[in-house]
C-alpha cells in the first residue's frame, strides 16, 4: 500500500489519513451483481486499505431515479461521509449516472473529472474523452463517480481519491 502512495505527487506513506472516512460504494449496472463487480470490489479494496470504513455498498440499475434515490438515502441518512459510484459514466444510450448527480451537486468539483481524463490519457490516449466521470458535493457528502472498469477504478483510487479523501470530507465539513 505504501506504493500507492509514494508514486502519487505530493503523497507518500505518512500521507494516509490520520481520521478515517465513512463511504458508501454505489455499482450502476444493469449487468452486475455484487458478486461480480470488479469495479467496486477494487474501490472498497483500496478504501480499506487506506483505513477508511465501508458503511454501506449497495448495487442500482442504469436508472437516473433509481441512482438519485439512493443518493438521497445516502443524503439524509447521514451515516456516510463519501460516495463512491462506479460505473455508467460512458456514452452509451444507458450511461445515466452523470445525468442522475449533475442536478443533485450542490458544489459540482470540475477538476476532479478533469484530472481523472488526464491521467486516463496518458494510459489510454484520446478514447480517455469517452469518460464523464463528475465528482461534486451534494450539502456536505463528497460524491465521486468513476468509470466501471477496473483499470479506471486503480487509476481514479491510486492518483486521486485515496491520497485526497480524507481532505475533501475535512473541507466539505468545515463551518
Amino acid at each position: 500500500m505504501d506504493d500507492l502512495f509514494r508514486n502519487t505527487p505530493g503523497c507518500d506513506a505518512a500521507a494516509k489519513p490520520s481520521v478515517p472516512v465513512a463511504c458508501a460504494v454505489l455499482t450502476v449496472s444493469d449487468t452486475r451483481d455484487l458478486a461480480n463487480d470488479r469495479g467496486g470490489n477494487a474501490v472498497v479494496s483500496y478504501l480499506e486499505q487506506a483505513g477508511h470504513t465501508i458503511v454501506e455498498r449497495h448495487l442500482v440499475a442504469d436508472d437516473i431515479d433509481a441512482i438519485r434515490r439512493y443518493v438521497s438515502l445516502v443524503r439524509v441518512g447521514q451515516e456516510a461521509e463519501a460516495l463512491l459510484i462506479t460505473g455508467g459514466t460512458g456514452i452509451a444510450p444507458r450511461d445515466l449516472t452523470c445525468e442522475a448527480l449533475e442536478t443533485l451537486y450542490t458544489k459540482p468539483l470540475p477538476g476532479y473529472g478533469e484530472l481523472l481524463r488526464m491521467l486516463s490519457y496518458h494510459d489510454i490516449g484520446p478514447a480517455a474523452m469517452l469518460s464523464r466521470a463528475s465528482g461534486g458535493l451534494v450539502g456536505q457528502l463528497v460524491v465521486l463517480s468513476m468509470p466501471g472498469s477496473v483499470k479506471a477504478v486503480e487509476l481514479a483510487m491510486q492518483k486521486i481519491i485515496v491520497p485526497q479523501l480524507s481532505h475533501l470530507v475535512r473541507e466539505a465539513n468545515k463551518s
